[in-house]
């Protein structure tokens, strides 16, 4: 909204061109959505406690866990309202990167909100049935990925090559079928988002993976899609950083900087609450959206196979369930004392928080590793 305004009005007010940068729209928007989280949890806490809209704790989890039963959830709202108002009044609404993260996000908190209602209501941790939450998140993440590949909304965004890490993208890509490119992007939404979702299931523990790969993707996508002018004896050329560090080109990414700063301002404001001991859980309303989002960033920033790096403890996380479940069902046996992994560390006899702390070291070790592709091709 900032922008298209100063677009309005620079004539008579010069000093307007500022929002022009990304950059200082990256700030304003991870600003805003930080105040916004601050100033209105406190007040969002006490409404959700007041109507008793209470956490309902699996009665086959971990002991410790009994007491955060009745603990304020659905803080995810919140985060919703907040990314939403930053990336209206920061970012450029007529970018088709912008609304095609912001649709699945929407879409699947909004599930999520379904979801975390039924299981106040009901009294019980069940909530929407798992085939018809991956019904409405794979039709989601499909109808985006058609509009997308089907060549619908430009060739920019129908481009069905996936480049491989720690490999210069102009020396090599694999060119896919576009129904096989976008059934495989539809497939990683939903994993990812499903992943988010099973990694929080401690106080904290996945709001700061959620931040680090938002930080590692707004860098990716602000170098894949920006450009630097450099004056050369009194001629200005475009430095198109993407064809330097050898990684995919994909202009117009850059908006999605300001999606990814008002995502980690708003988790910055909730992990102020969420920490340990949480005054408020985020639910599934926050968890499948946000992991909607980075799905979303990861393949609209062409960083398809870099995003198992970069949100390598929800992958993990996902994995330790598939691998429980299969192995149950083959064999009788579990291969972990819990899954997802993190209640297997908390059987273990580890302290909450000192399991919380290491996966978020973990993620931040992955997300160097993932930038360090930036150079290493």
């Amino acid at each position: 909204m900032f922008l298209w305004l100063s677009e309005l009005l620079r004539d008579q007010f010069g000093a307007l061109n500022v929002f022009r940068y990304v950059t200082f729209r990256t700030i304003g928007a991870m600003g805003t959505s930080l105040l916004i989280a601050m100033a209105l949890y406190p007040w969002f806490i006490r409404r959700l406690q007041a109507r008793q809209i209470g956490q309902v704790v699996r009665s086959d989890g971990p002991e410790t866990h009994f007491s955060k039963a009745g603990t304020p959830t659905m803080g995810g709202v919140l985060i919703l309202v907040a990314i939403a108002v930053s990336v209206l009044a920061w970012g450029d609404i007529r970018s088709a990167y912008v609304w095609l993260t912001m649709i699945p996000t929407v879409v699947f908190g909004i599930l999520g909100f379904i979801d975390d209602y039924l299981k106040i209501r009901f009294k019980n941790s069940k909530g929407v049935t798992g085939r018809q939450k991956l019904a409405v998140q794979f039709l989601t993440a499909a109808g985006v990925c058609w509009a997308m590949y089907s060549g619908a909304l430009g060739s920019q965004l129908a481009d069905t090559r996936m480049y491989i890490p720690f490999v210069s993208a102009q020396a090599f890509s694999l060119l896919l079928p576009a129904w096989l490119y976008g059934l495989g992007a539809a497939v990683g939404v939903v994993g990812l988002s499903n992943a988010v979702n099973l990694t929080d299931g401690l106080d904290g523990l996945a709001i700061v993976p959620v931040m680090v790969a938002s930080a590692t993707f707004a860098v990716l996508c602000y170098l894949s899609g920006g450009s630097i002018g450099l004056e050369v004896n009194g001629t200005v050329h475009r430095f198109v950083m993407s064809d330097y560090l050898l990684i995919p080109s994909v202009p117009g990414a850059q908006e999605l900087t300001v999606v990814a700063a008002a995502v980690i301002g708003a988790g910055v404001g909730f992990l102020w609450y969420n920490t340990f001991p949480a005054q408020v859980f985020m639910g599934d309303v926050g968890a499948l959206a946000l992991g909607g989002t980075l799905g979303m960033f990861a393949i609209l920033s062409k960083n398809e196979l870099l995003t198992l790096i970069i949100g390598g403890i929800f992958v993990v996380e996902a994995l330790s369930v598939i691998t429980q479940t299969t192995s149950y069902k083959l064999t009788g046996k579990r291969v972990f004392r819990m899954a997802p992994i993190h209640h297997h560390f908390e059987k273990k006899g580890w302290p909450e928080p000192r399991v919380t702390v290491r996966f978020w070291i973990i993620s931040i070790v992955l997300a160097l590793i993932a930038l360090s592709s930036l150079k290493l091709r």
